[in-house]
């Protein structure tokens, strides 16, 4: 069992005050295992509290688990996962690309300043992407990595951790979100190639179902080649966004 420190820089914002569901549970996710033994099959975070920013909190993990804690409240805990459908379609380049101009985020978003996909950040200090609908149930965008999410100094792919983030939003905004909106309780995702910086890549969301507060979707994202670089399946949870407000 190892523990280590992980803080979530409020560049890496999702709702305010708290940490972007889909980079949060990607930097856990890559505690699970060892170095020696990374996981490289699927990983299901388990999203429990709104992850504080800008806060240090403590990773305990081991080969099955891996926990984030601040203080004794557990803010979230990774699991090897498995997926329940296929990965989700791809669509056409030139039709995410139309597509972005329907996003509805644009004239009305719960939480403008996320990360993955808030109108009000700046491409470059975030992803900004605006998946629009396609077909009812179904979005897609394109995410061109920026040079500022590289995994390392001269690496030529974005860090795990922005895939999983790329992998976030476009689920939710396959529902209703901008009239019911919702938070990422739970998502399993795996990104079993390199999303290349500065290339272009299509993000697609599939609604699945909803039953109560939650919502099922999935996601994926593939390169310019046609080849899935990581997929997603999701559980959002309705809320009320005036609790998140600053």
């Amino acid at each position: 069992m190892t523990s280590r420190e992980l803080t979530i820089d409020a560049r890496f914002a999702g709702p305010p005050r708290s940490g972007n569901g889909g980079y949060t549970a990607g930097r856990l996710a890559a505690h699970l295992g060892s170095a020696a033994e990374p996981v490289n099959e699927a990983v299901s975070v388990t999203l429990r509290q709104p992850p504080p920013l800008d806060l240090s909190m403590r990773v305990v993990s081991d080969a099955k688990e891996a926990r984030l804690t601040s203080g004794d409240v557990v803010i979230a805990t990774a699991t090897r996962g498995r997926f329940a459908q296929d990965p989700v379609a791809p669509v056409e380049a030139r039709v995410a690309e139309q597509a972005q101009s329907t996003y509805r985020g644009f004239a009305n978003h719960p939480f403008p300043g996320c990360f993955s996909c808030g109108p009000d950040r700046e491409l470059g200090d975030a992803l900004r992407l605006a998946p629009g609908l396609v077909e009812p149930g179904r979005t897609a965008c394109i995410w061109v990595p920026d040079p500022s999410l590289a995994a390392e100094p001269a690496a030529e792919a974005a860090a795990i951790e922005f895939v999983w983030a790329a992998l976030d939003c476009p689920g939710g905004w396959t529902s209703d979100l901008d009239a019911r909106p919702l938070v990422l309780g739970r998502i399993t995702a795996t990104s079993d190639r390199p999303a290349r910086l500065g290339r272009p890549h299509v993000v697609v969301g599939e609604l699945v179902g909803e039953e109560g507060r939650k919502t099922f979707t999935a996601t994926a994202v593939y390169d310019d080649t046609g080849h899935v670089v990581g997929r997603a399946e999701h559980v959002w949870i309705a809320v009320d966004a005036a609790a998140f407000a600053p």
